[in-house]
């Protein structure tokens, strides 16, 4: 890649920008002044250097992030705050978007990233990639619901879903459930309830298809996943 595609790309300027830094022998590669834009640099292979600074280039960004109440699913929105809003503006710059939505009110796992491959894998209809979700529910949850849910319940538009496994956690007044279904229709474990005449009031993803997670993170952070975290996603496969 050339040198000052390299540095724009990774947010140091604009192309010209890049250039007055290159000009004033700013940059280095393996250790050797480079002030020609054009130079081809291979970042495998070769070590980049910015006033000293050893400059990390990757094609693809992975992240995991505990997604709080009230931000967006989506990469941009004039009126509210967007899931890409809360990242550092080193990691704006690969334009990464959001795996799938979670609803604005919804809090939990939300992977981030600028694989296109990846992410149409996991989000593809014909993959059943599971999604858990834990949930507080207004009103008792029973065995009932458990067997509806394992049949596939109609939601408001006529839709039969896919069986989702409903687990009790704790029955009563509130009730604490898990479920885990392989869809993701617009508002879908909200509907799934109203379809049996119950009401979420707090929703939560812990876990897309073999990731859980990370319950280190606070509300609103996130993570790089790890190398091994996205060879799992990669190699996953519904049994």
């Amino acid at each position: 890649m050339r040198i000052d595609k390299m540095l724009a790309n990774l947010g140091y300027g604009s192309r010209k920008e890049v250039k007055q830094l290159l000009k004033a022998g700013a940059v280095k590669v393996d250790d050797l002044v480079v002030k020609d834009a054009k130079q081809q640099v291979d970042t495998n292979i070769q070590t980049v250097t910015l006033n000293g600074e050893v400059i990390e280039y990757k094609e693809f960004i992975y992240l995991m992030m505990n997604k709080p109440q009230g931000v967006l699913s989506a990469t941009e929105d004039n009126a509210c705050e967007t899931v890409i809003d809360l990242l550092e503006m080193e990691d704006q710059v690969y334009e990464p978007f959001p795996v799938g939505r979670l609803d604005k009110d919804t809090e939990g796992l939300l992977l981030i990233t600028n694989d296109g491959q990846l992410a149409h894998r996991l989000l593809s209809p014909k993959k059943h990639v599971p999604k858990t979700y834990f949930a507080v529910i207004d009103g008792e949850v029973t065995e009932a619901d458990v067997g509806a849910f394992a049949s596939g319940v109609i939601l408001d538009d006529g839709y039969e879903t896919k069986p989702g496994e409903l687990i009790i956690l704790k029955s009563g007044i509130r009730s604490d459930i898990k479920l885990t279904i392989t869809e993701g229709k617009f508002h879908q474990v909200k509907r799934m309830f109203e379809a049996v005449g119950k009401r979420v009031v707090y929703l939560k993803r812990i876990s897309m298809g073999p990731l859980p997670l990370d319950e280190t993170l606070e509300l609103g952070e996130y993570r790089e996943l790890t190398d091994e975290e996205v060879q799992l996603l990669r190699d996953y496969q519904v049994k």
